[in-house]
């Protein structure tokens, strides 16, 4: 099904951008980009993810083959290329993308001299984010002019934050720079949660570290936390979501889970 398609039978609607986001890479962003956005999709909600890391894994991760792609976000971003041009449909018939590639590692400083640098993205994607109930932008792991982009862009954040020892380094340079645009650019940015991956049960350490980041987040942070998972890191070699890769695995269930959660806070 094309992107046409869906948006012919939409009524009219408002859509929320979040932007999936951490300086620090290795967290789950794509993973959650790819496995949140699926089991929205199951659950009867249009999704649109604007593959926004020049590593392109969100756009693997739905087998899109980057290698033969002929135009990505950066030529919405840099070259007017028509951003309705660059959505592709992908094997969960309510999930679409618009792909990257490291094409895009270019744009770092080919924006440096662009006119209204950071609200580029944000102006590209005003006239198809509402065609979507959830318009997801999975972020590089740095804080340069793309992650400023989608900041400008989101209405609220996503915070995967892994299991670990270091959980919370870098955050704070994350919240620094969210606070910074929303009194510059956009007022009306804010955290809309915070999802701990790669939890492991067996360890003490994992959960220390969620209390850690229930004690800093609050209930920013959803309950539902995503383990670690061997079906979850294959999945994306055979380009499919893992509630398609193994539908009954605890990867599979905790996503389904989150995604109920993301609906139940609006």
């Amino acid at each position: 099904m094309s992107y046409k398609d869906v948006k012919r039978g939409l009524p009219d609607r408002s859509s929320k951008v979040i932007a999936i986001i951490n300086q620090k890479g290795g967290v789950g962003k794509s993973t959650t980009a790819v496995n949140l956005s699926a089991a929205l999709g199951e659950g009867n909600k249009k999704v649109l993810i604007i593959d926004f890391d020049p590593q392109g894994n969100t756009s693997s991760g739905y087998g899109i083959e980057k290698e033969e792609l002929e135009n990505d976000i950066y030529d919405a971003l840099l070259n007017d290329y028509p951003i309705e041009e660059l959505i592709m449909p992908t094997c969960e018939p309510k999930v679409f993308v618009i792909p990257a590639t490291i094409q895009l590692a270019g744009a770092e400083i080919e924006l440096v001299s662009a006119i209204a640098r950071e609200s580029i993205l944000k102006n590209i994607i005003t006239p198809i984010k509402d065609d979507f109930d959830y318009v997801f932008i999975d972020c590089p792991p740095s804080l340069g002019l793309l992650t400023i982009n989608a900041l400008v862009a989101a209405d609220s954040l996503l915070i995967p934050i892994q299991c670990e020892f270091y959980a919370l380094e870098g955050v704070t340079k994350l919240l620094e720079s969210m606070k910074m645009v929303k009194g510059r650019l956009n007022p009306d940015l804010d955290v809309f949660g915070v999802v701990m991956t790669m939890y492991d049960v067996r360890t003490t350490l994992s959960k220390q570290v969620v209390e850690e980041v229930k004690k800093y987040f609050g209930n920013k942070v959803f309950k539902t936390v995503i383990p670690r998972s061997v079906k979850l890191s294959e999945a994306p070699s055979h380009g499919l979501p893992i509630t398609m890769y193994s539908r009954v695995n605890k990867g599979a269930l905790a996503y389904s889970k989150l995604a109920k959660e993301v609906v139940r806070r609006g």
